[in-house]
């Protein structure tokens, strides 16, 4: 049984879930994929040893499999604040975007505009990017300050126009951790009759997720970014989904959202998903009696709050190293940071952590255009990530472990 503390958000008792962290290493890799709890691999390993089949309500093996679809979209609807019946399931968020914007702009043609940002990863780049090319549409970008590596609202709106019709960002850089401002975006792009697409997989893990509040037209992440398994979620409003007509085989269902989900859905990885919201719901102590959505809250409120006092701690000595230049400047971020050191290539810093037992990986993560505006070219930079299960301890082994390498010569 897991240890029960008396604070509302016990780090120990959260780490007890993690059977990985039981091989002694500081995962900083979380904004690459996050560690996964034993309540999420154990529904996916008694999914998949349970008789199921393809959906239906005659066998038991029927109904299992229909329910475990309905239960992840009512879990995913909770942990991004929106009706269940506009949640697609998908391969990957990448999957998701290249498939929606192959349907979007199948009404584009010459003359209209997309909007996208360097801030971005390339998978909320590049299929736009595509998509206009092959319709003849044109691309119009949005530069964040490399300085501060924040995206103002202002330089959105200067290359928006009436011909705009979809603006696409991040909710959060995947690469420095810059929160763009939502919903003042959301309002440039609808005032000119433009979609909004969000992608929102490095922003979920972080901070409480309330997708019409952001203004987003359409919200994609990815569960094994939140402590779930390896698929992709897009959100949408179901009235905007019935608009929209994919490429898909003529016998599978033409409903909402069905029709945009491809061959028959991973119900393992569903299963997962389910169990990895209601950990979340449960980081912080709460009554039980509450809804889901209300136990996120608690739980992502108390989350902040520990990710933001270990990044006080870890940030300040990090910046001291002699020779070190963060990257992750903006106001409003996540507990992300990215750091190059003079004289060091990232992936050797990398590699000298690792033999501390630091897992911090290096390189660009796909953030291709962030990185070359950054400077920093396919190379990149050492990326540290906080995650629910980040203690004080990995903070201090990460911190004295880059201290000891470029203090001491390595």
């Amino acid at each position: 049984m897991a240890p029960r503390g008396s604070s509302p958000f016990d780090v120990d008792r959260i780490r007890w879930h993690f059977p990985a962290l039981r091989e002694g290493a500081a995962h900083f890799d979380g904004p690459g994929g996050s560690q996964v709890p034993d309540t999420v691999a154990s529904a996916v390993v008694e999914t998949l040893t349970s008789a199921i089949s393809n959906r239906g309500a005659v066998t038991p093996a029927e109904r299992r499999a229909d329910r475990v679809v309905l239960e992840a979209r009512a879990a995913m609807g909770d942990l991004l604040g929106v009706d269940r019946g506009g949640i697609v399931f998908g391969r990957s968020a990448t999957e998701l975007t290249f498939h929606l914007a192959r349907t979007l702009s199948k009404d584009w043609g010459p003359g209209d505009e997309v909007v996208v940002s360097r801030l971005d990863h390339d998978a909320n780049i590049r299929p736009w990017l595509l998509a206009a090319e092959a319709v003849g549409a044109t691309v119009r970008w949005a530069d964040f300050d490399p300085a501060t590596g924040e995206l103002p609202v202002d330089v959105v709106e200067a290359v928006v126009g009436e011909r705009t019709r979809l603006v696409a960002v991040t909710a959060a850089s995947n690469l420095i951790g810059t929160r763009p401002d939502l919903p003042a975006i959301a309002d440039v792009a609808h005032a000119a009759g433009a979609l909004f697409w969000v992608d929102g997989v490095h922003a979920t893990a972080h901070v409480l997720t309330d997708v019409p509040a952001s203004g987003a037209d359409f919200w994609v992440c990815s569960p094994y970014k939140f402590l779930g398994p390896h698929h992709g979620v897009l959100a949408a409003a179901p009235a905007l989904l019935e608009t929209l007509h994919p490429d898909k085989l003529l016998p599978s269902s033409d409903a909402v959202p069905e029709r945009f989900e491809l061959g028959t859905l991973p119900y393992e990885l569903l299963a997962g998903t389910t169990a990895a919201v209601d950990f979340l719901a449960d980081l912080a102590l709460t009554d039980p009696s509450r809804s889901r959505r209300e136990r996120l809250a608690t739980s992502f409120a108390a989350l902040e709050e520990h990710e933001d006092s270990l990044l006080a701690t870890l940030e300040p000595r990090l910046r001291a190293i002699p020779g070190l230049t963060a990257y992750s400047n903006a106001k409003r971020r996540t507990p992300t940071l990215l750091v190059t050191v003079e004289g060091r290539d990232p992936q050797e810093l990398r590699a000298a952590l690792a033999e501390r037992g630091v897992n911090a990986p290096a390189g660009n993560f796909y953030a291709w255009e962030c990185s070359h505006h950054l400077g920093l070219g396919a190379t990149g930079g050492l990326r540290m990530g906080l995650a629910p299960y980040t203690s004080a301890e990995d903070v201090d082994r990460l911190a004295t472990g880059l201290e000891e390498i470029c203090g001491a010569g390595g």
